[in-house]
């Protein structure tokens, strides 16, 4: 018989059952239970019950946190019918510390949400109706608990969520609300077989010159010893091998595959691998097919005389990593499907990234992330979970470490998208830096983890890609581990000290974290609060997790901008900051290629509507720090900075094709008065750069607080310098005359300005809450005419697009 498949979704009830909580349950929570959605978790089905409000809202997050004190019991009955076959539950997903139960009987207990369990159930099932019922005890009971074991080891935020293997940042983060879950997350089922079945199929796939090779690791469940065909077929080879052995490996060649590339490298071509288990005689007994790429993927890591290189090499081609950090996009996160994920990925590719980290401190995504990684051509590098904490290198925490560890290499081994495995988050940073040591003593921390345990998984299970101890990483003990100079590097001096100029003090490697805070869309932001809003509301202070985040956002305004009269202008002001902070940090970097060879941005997504780093608010909104990282991620960019006491212009080509344009270099009053032009010869190669020096005409200013300098080429956004800093800019006061007229599809509004505008933004959702512009940030000279196009699913009032443009000026304006 072939392996059969039976959801267990339907029917569940839910009810409190005791937990340090359970005192504050509310009477209508505890009077009857609830109905369960699976997969889900205890916060959305009392959510959908009404019996909760949402948590997303207001102050709720505080209000709810007894749901996380409280332990949780699911129940359901589904009929059986006996029969030869062997019965297993396959849990892919439970949260987290929890008993089953079947017909009374206990079968197994977990403690990990990153792993799948298996039990074996045949002989506990009976005819007619069964009962199953998973008992979850409250994760944040659990892991408190764990510190009379293994004692009180350093973390971030206020609950020890290092000693217990569950998403961390349910426990809260600096972007990231306190919701501590449970629940059935992922899909349960009872699987029937005999014989024999695929426990595990994991593809090695490399290419060799012309020639690729898909090594084929094949682990089996057996019923006994009888031999067994597995045959595998792929790109139109086809393999058989008869075995009697719990596991064996199967090749197959495959001559002149096409190869997968990096979204603007190439094609992402892929070919199905199908591996079918059955009897010699042809009986079926189990199948498995995945999609898999033909790639190869190098970490340079070698030394020069800048210090040591941290650059993806794929298919024998140097790429530059235009990247985002991908946290998990809903505390909930079996609320997020394909559908979910492919405008994430669509937000992600329509700003230029072609890579995602996956941060330690949430998930191993559900498999319709990485489909959609390897169909897209996103590279994904893929942190194993741990973050910003110390671990205990003990049992038992060591042992389902290991087991979570062994199951996401062998799942995630199909996808050539994913090239690298990176062991940690910041911890070896932690352990020098934020005053561990001495709490530590001679305890385990972790660092067996990322330099002995991992590493040697990866080398036994996945050999074909690189793994790196930890982010940030100077591969050296000697050095400090967040040394630009050495590997890649994590820039947060610059928004928790100081001013985003800071990037422009350094030249690093790679940059695998770096960012600014900034609110989300007026839209996203008054959904999630009532009331009249101030930087200074209760609501408005509780969704802004920041460390001393209001104290920062103010900080960090005022380096730029007098202090806003109302909280309309301090919500545009925070916005823009974060948008230009993300813009200039990006043109720097990318001008530094190819010493620096990535970065990666502090982040794409938000989880909930919060203020924090993402160019994503949490109702998927694009702040306008999302157009900011589109412009500075564009395939061609041309961007002006300083290199000693000179201005540099700097082209860079990110495409395969050369690149030669006549840029035009005018010096410019803000009155429109043009001082100077010039025009260069840019002959950049493919994936090179050019630069020139600005001619001193150009560069020396006759009113630095009054003139700019404009650059605009051909096939690249138009370039700006600015000679003086933002608080001495006389800008004058924003005048322009906006026409708004509907077309196909939403509406468009011509924008001339009549005085120069600086970073003229279309914030659409404030006119039209799903409306969406196509520009951000421009800087309109006077007299020049621009037009932002507007989508528009739903009617709006055309009036009221021209009521929502924004500029820099209105915020400087204040300061003269």
């Amino acid at each position: 018989m072939t392996l059969r498949r039976r959801t267990l979704h339907d029917g569940w009830l839910l009810r409190p059952v005791g937990g340090s909580g359970s005192g504050e349950v509310p009477a209508p929570v505890g009077a009857a239970p609830v109905r369960a959605s699976v997969p889900g978790c205890v916060h959305t089905d009392l959510l959908a019950a009404g019996l909760v409000p949402d948590p997303y809202l207001d102050e709720n997050e505080a209000r709810l946190a007894w749901i996380g004190r409280v332990d949780w019991r699911y129940e359901t009955e589904f009929e059986h019918t006996p029969d030869a076959s062997i019965v297993d539950l396959v849990c892919g997903g439970l949260d987290t510390v929890a008993r089953l139960e079947l017909n009374g009987t206990e079968i197994g207990t977990t403690a990990n949400m990153h792993r799948g369990y298996r039990f074996d159930v045949t002989h506990l099932l009976t005819p007619g109706t069964n009962r199953l019922a998973i008992t979850f005890t409250s994760a944040l009971d659990h892991a408190e608990a764990q510190r009379e074991h293994y004692g009180d080891l350093p973390h971030t935020n206020d609950h020890p969520f290092n000693l217990v293997r569950k998403m961390a940042c349910n426990f809260g983060w600096d972007w990231g609300p306190v919701l501590v879950t449970a629940g059935i997350w992922r899909p349960i089922a009872l699987e029937q077989w005999r014989r024999a079945r695929l426990a595990s199929v994991r593809p090695l796939v490399t290419v060799d010159g012309n020639t690729g090779h898909a090594e084929v690791h094949i682990a089996l469940q057996r019923e006994d010893d009888a031999p067994v065909e597995v045959r595998v077929s792929l790109a139109g080879q086809e393999v058989a091998t008869t075995t009697s052995e719990e596991s064996t490996v199967v090749t197959v060649d495959v001559p002149e595959p096409r190869l997968w590339w990096p979204r603007g490298y190439g094609e992402q071509h892929r070919y199905p691998l199908e591996v079918v288990l059955s009897t010699p005689e042809g009986e079926e007994l189990d199948r498995w097919s995945r999609q898999v790429g033909f790639r190869s993927v190098e970490l340079d890591t070698s030394a020069d005389e800048h210090g040591t290189a941290f650059r993806f090499v794929v298919n024998g081609k140097r790429v530059f990593a235009k990247g985002a950090n991908w946290i998990p996009d809903d505390c909930f996160p079996h609320r997020v499907g394909r559908d979910r994920y492919a405008r994430r990925f669509t937000q992600a590719t329509d700003a230029g990234v072609n890579l995602l980290r996956v941060w330690g401190g949430g998930i191993y995504e559900s498999d319709e992330f990485y489909d959609l990684a390897d169909e897209r051509g996103i590279l994904v590098w893929q942190d194993f979970l741990f973050a910003c904490a110390a671990y205990p290198e003990e049992e038992p925490l060591r042992g389902e470490v290991v087991a979570e560890a062994r199951e996401a290499v062998t799942r995630l081994a199909p996808h050539p998208s994913l090239v690298l495995w990176n062991g940690s988050n910041e911890n070896v940073w932690g352990y020098h830096d934020w005053g561990w040591q001495p709490r530590l003593g001679d305890r385990t921390w972790g660092l067996g983890y990322y330099t002995d345990v991992l590493p040697k998984i990866v080398a036994e299970l996945d050999p074909t890609r690189p793994y790196c101890p930890s982010s940030p990483w100077s591969f050296s003990a000697e050095r400090h581990p967040n040394d630009p100079d050495h590997g890649c590097t994590h820039l947060w001096d610059v928004w928790n000290q100081r001013d985003y100029l800071g990037y422009l003090d350094y030249t690093p490697r790679f940059v695998s974290e770096f960012g600014f805070c900034g609110a989300p869309t007026a839209t996203t932001l008054h959904r999630a609060l009532s009331g009249d809003l101030t930087p200074d509301s209760p609501g408005v202070i509780a969704h802004n997790k920041a460390a001393n985040g209001p104290a920062k956002l103010a900080a960090r305004l005022a380096e730029h901008f007098p202090p806003p009269a109302a909280f309309p202008a301090w919500h545009w002001a925070t916005q823009l900051n974060q948008a230009r902070a993300i813009g200039l940090g990006i043109r720097h970097f990318r001008s530094l290629a190819p010493d620096c060879a990535g970065t990666i941005v502090w982040q794409l997504n938000d989880c909930w509507p919060v203020i924090s780093w993402s160019v994503v608010d949490g109702d998927e909104r694009l702040k306008p720090a999302w157009y900011a990282l589109r412009d500075s991620y564009a395939d061609r960019l041309v961007t002006i900075g300083r290199r000693g006491d000179r201005l540099v212009l700097t082209a860079v080509n990110d495409t395969d094709r050369p690149w030669q344009a006549e840029p035009l270099l005018r010096r410019i009053g803000f009155d429109g008065t043009e001082h100077v032009r010039s025009s260069l010869a840019l002959d950049v190669p493919a994936r090179g750069m050019a630069r020139h020096e600005v001619p001193l005409p150009l560069a020396e200013p006759d009113e630095p607080a009054a003139e700019l300098l404009v650059v605009d080429t051909p096939d690249a956004k138009r370039a700006t310098w600015f000679f003086a800093p933002d608080l001495e800019l006389r800008l004058p006061e924003a005048r322009y005359r906006a026409e708004p007229r509907p077309v196909p599809g939403g509406y468009e509004v011509w924008v001339t300005a009549e005085t120069l505008l600086l970073d003229l933004t279309l914030l659409a959702d404030q006119a039209a809450e799903s409306a969406v512009s196509d520009e951000a940030l421009l800087t309109v000279l006077p007299g020049e005419t621009v037009t932002f196009g507007v989508q528009a699913p739903k009617a709006a009032d055309p009036a009221a697009f021209a009521e929502v443009l924004h500029t820099a000026n209105e915020l400087a304006r204040r300061a003269h």
